[in-house]
């Protein structure tokens, strides 16, 4: 992967002074500029007066918009009443569902253990599509570049949460660790990225609706130009990482404003 910020060579830590690794990732086409603007969508909606006491329900509902949009991505698209309903048995749907309504309580696990969290996210997403046998065991293949998101996950830095969660989202998308339900893991990994680095600590905006309201065709050429490794492909998809970012904080603006209607 000829990145010019390869996230296996992350550091554990980013000492005061040391040179950040992922540093150059803000000198690529349009990123500062993507990942500034995700900010300031993300921090509109931190700051509606809903969450003042409605953070939990929010967060709630994000979840479930989150985990249909993601199964939307990966080609089952379901009503989200019927999802609410509680009518929906596609496994790709309530795969989705469980890793989404599970990320809670993986918060305080994912910058420690991520191997860990990965197994168990994949366990819950592929429960349903792959042999017993096989759930959370990454392919040998994976094993070398998996330790380099680990300490992408685990290790400091000074670049925007917006564009780590774009680094760990891309990563798992493009390394395709298990093979079954990939996709929903990588956008599970990529939410769980932004809760903890604060780009989004109350988990209430919804990422998985952007990048469905962007478009699938858009979702795998940008996704494609990042396995491509060149610097243009990569600053492709994480501006439209961050792009999906913008558009899952107003899906969270929304969220916020049906509530405050009753």
């Amino acid at each position: 992967m000829s990145i010019p910020v390869r996230p296996g060579a992350a550091r554990p830590a980013a000492r005061p002074g040391a040179s950040d690794p992922l540093a150059p990732l803000l000198d690529l086409p349009g990123v500062r500029e993507a990942a500034d603007g995700a900010r300031a969508g993300i921090d509109r909606l931190l700051g509606h007066r809903v969450l003042r006491r409605e953070s939990a329900g929010v967060s709630t509902e994000s979840a479930l918009r989150g985990a249909r949009a993601s199964a939307a991505l990966a080609g089952v698209d379901v009503p989200l009443a019927e999802l609410r309903a509680g009518s929906v048995t596609d496994p790709v749907v309530q795969g989705a569902l469980r890793a989404s309504v599970a990320l809670g309580a993986m918060v305080e696990t994912w910058p420690k253990a991520p191997g860990q969290v990965l197994a168990r996210l994949h366990v819950l997403a592929a429960a349903d599509l792959a042999d017993s046998g096989d759930l959370g065991r990454p392919a040998p293949h994976a094993g070398a570049r998996l330790g380099g998101l680990f300490s992408l996950v685990t290790g400091a830095t000074t670049v925007p949460a917006v564009l780590v969660a774009g680094l760990v989202h891309g990563e798992l998308a493009a390394l395709a660790p298990f093979g079954v339900a990939d996709g929903v893991v990588a956008r599970a990994a990529a939410r769980l990225t932004g809760i903890t680095r604060g780009l989004d600590p109350k988990a209430v905006s919804v990422p998985e609706v952007g990048f469905a309201e962007l478009g699938r065709d858009a979702y795998a050429d940008a996704l494609a130009g990042y396995r491509s490794g060149t610097p243009e492909g990569v600053a492709a998809w994480l501006v439209h990482c961050c792009r999906a970012t913008e558009h899952g904080a107003l899906e969270g603006l929304a969220i916020c404003e049906s509530l405050l209607r009753g």
